[in-house]
């Protein structure tokens, strides 16, 4: 069985994946934001491993949290799963894409990397210039997390690295009215994170409904990809 990290496991997508793939057997470590979300994720989700607490909007803590799952030793997947919908540029661009790159950065790479995107990524606009950070919106986010899954894949080939957009599903960030199931949302990064086969040994690839789908051309395009890290890199100080 697999040794497993969720961030954003306190709730939503992140909750559900986490009770699926214990239920399956793996060994499982969540994250959650404050001390107060951590006792009641864990009274919520029972049998996993262990939990870890850091508010991503925080990059001292967001460093934290590298460190905390480094000392738990490495883990076979990490999903990328925590991320925000209703909120300003600068909120969006730090957890929904710099805090991924730096706990991609510092944490030991897994065999399994899964980054959460979304099919709204395919309306974002390819940012790269710190000047236009405080324009950001959610799809630009998006974007570039995907863009980021891309540069990673390339560069650590000897892991599978990929996105996954779960849909429009009713959670806390897709509203009670979202018109896709919940429960499907969540199977192709569990499906990804717990199943050892052929199928999830693929890496570079964008991922609805457990099938390979096109993402935004720029994703795979050369220069946007250099554009991307090293506003990544300027923006936090750790190169990948």
């Amino acid at each position: 069985m697999s040794k497993i990290f969720i961030t954003g496991s306190s709730d939503g997508l992140g909750k559900l994946a986490a009770e699926k793939l214990i239920t399956q057997g793996h060994e499982v470590f969540l994250h959650a934001r404050n001390e107060a979300r951590a006792t009641a994720t864990l009274e919520k989700i029972r049998g996993s491993k262990g939990i870890c607490i850091a508010d991503l909007a925080e990059m001292d803590q967001v460093k934290s949290l590298a460190n905390q799952v480094n000392e738990l030793g490495k883990m076979d997947t990490i999903i990328h799963n925590a991320g925000v919908y209703h909120a300003e540029a600068p909120s969006l661009f730090q957890i929904n894409v710099l805090a991924p790159y730096v706990l991609t950065a510092l944490i030991e790479m897994p065999e399994h990397l899964i980054y959460l995107s979304s099919g709204m990524h395919k309306g974002g606009k390819p940012v790269f210039k710190p000047e236009s950070l405080n324009q950001l919106t959610y799809s630009d986010s998006k974007l570039m997390l995907t863009t980021l899954m891309r540069i990673v894949a390339d560069k650590f080939p000897n892991s599978y690295v990929n996105a996954v957009d779960p849909g429009w599903v009713p959670t806390k960030m897709g509203g009670a009215n979202a018109p896709e199931d919940l429960d499907a949302g969540a199977e192709t990064q569990v499906w990804l994170a717990g199943i050892d086969s052929p199928s999830t040994k693929v890496s570079g690839e964008y991922f609805k409904h457990k099938r390979i789908r096109q993402s935004h051309e720029v994703v795979k395009d050369s220069i946007y990809q250099k554009n991307l890290i090293h506003l990544l890199q300027d923006m936090s100080g750790i190169v990948l």
